[in-house]
């Protein structure tokens, strides 16, 4: 099977030191400290990989996150100054610059951007609407009139192949590339197990009845910050009730058709398949080793 991308950073997260303001104070000041940078949200890349700088030109408030130790040496990426949260490219642009870092910046990229952009978005308190302030490191805020403590936050949404004597369900959102088709998907909600999830996203959807539910992976996913957790399940049903104020298009593929996208790519003739960074295309691939 191929690497999920995303997974698989090489970085010491040093959690001791996150809760040690004195060590923190130390790790930002040692010389061999470094700061992943990023524009705005965006990624920064040379033709080395991912820019990484020294912490030379920082102000000592600005908020940084430790990210960890990466090869022994301190890791910060900057939260984005107030209203500068730029993403003038697309996803997918953002995705195909991103294909050629290797699996571990790829990794860490993503846990940064996540962790940068929960800071950006939560600079005021949700219970009282004081100021927060940085603080754990950058695994925490506190807000500076309740006290209140609020913590990065991970959304976690199922993603599902639905099979029906042998042929894949799989649908397109609004705004897709022509052709294109991938996994349905959806938030799991409050008070529903991942199983419950699947069968109800899949139901309210395309109008079947979803069974045996069972896991496959999961890849976290830094846009913003969700943890994609790959499922498969059966149905009984193939007529097929699209909401059409959910997604633009679903459609029934033979195990030929997956085959031959899978190998052909966006050049292929049945649809074109998920972007390799997606955990799809690892449950696609998955699928069609199944016997």
């Amino acid at each position: 099977m191929a690497h999920l991308s995303f997974t698989g950073h090489d970085l010491d997260r040093d959690d001791h030191t996150r809760a040690d303001p004195e060590r923190l104070a130390a790790m930002r000041a040692r010389g061999d400290a470094r700061l992943l940078v990023l524009d705005g949200l965006l990624p920064q890349l040379d033709e080395h990989g991912l820019v990484i700088s020294d912490l030379s030109g920082i102000g000592d408030d600005t908020e940084l996150v430790y990210l960890g130790l990466r090869g022994g040496a301190p890791l910060f990426v900057q939260v984005p100054p107030e209203g500068d949260m730029r993403q003038a490219v697309t996803l997918r642009e953002t995705m195909l610059a991103l294909m050629r870092l290797d699996p571990a910046e790829l990794a860490m990229f993503g846990g940064a951007r996540s962790v940068a952009d929960w800071h950006a978005r939560h600079r005021f308190c949700a219970r009282c609407g004081g100021h927060t302030q940085i603080a754990k490191g950058g695994w925490q805020r506190n807000c500076t009139s309740c006290e209140g403590q609020h913590f990065p936050r991970v959304d976690p949404v199922a993603i599902m192949l639905v099979e029906n004597e042998g042929d894949l369900l799989m649908g397109r959102g609004k705004g897709w590339p022509d052709r294109a088709y991938s996994a349905l998907a959806g938030f799991i909600e409050p008070g529903e197990s991942i199983e419950e999830g699947v069968v109800r996203e899949v139901l309210e959807e395309v109008g079947v009845k979803v069974r045996d539910v069972s896991y496959i992976a999961s890849q976290p996913w830094p846009f913003p910050s969700q943890l994609m957790i790959g499922c498969h399940g059966f149905t009984d049903n193939r007529e097929l009730t699209i909401d059409y104020t959910e997604i633009e298009d679903a459609r029934w593929f033979t195990r030929a058709e997956v085959a031959e996208a899978m190998e052909n790519g966006r050049h292929a003739e049945s649809f074109i398949p998920p972007l390799p960074t997606a955990i799809a295309s690892y449950m696609l691939t998955w699928w069609l080793e199944q016997d």
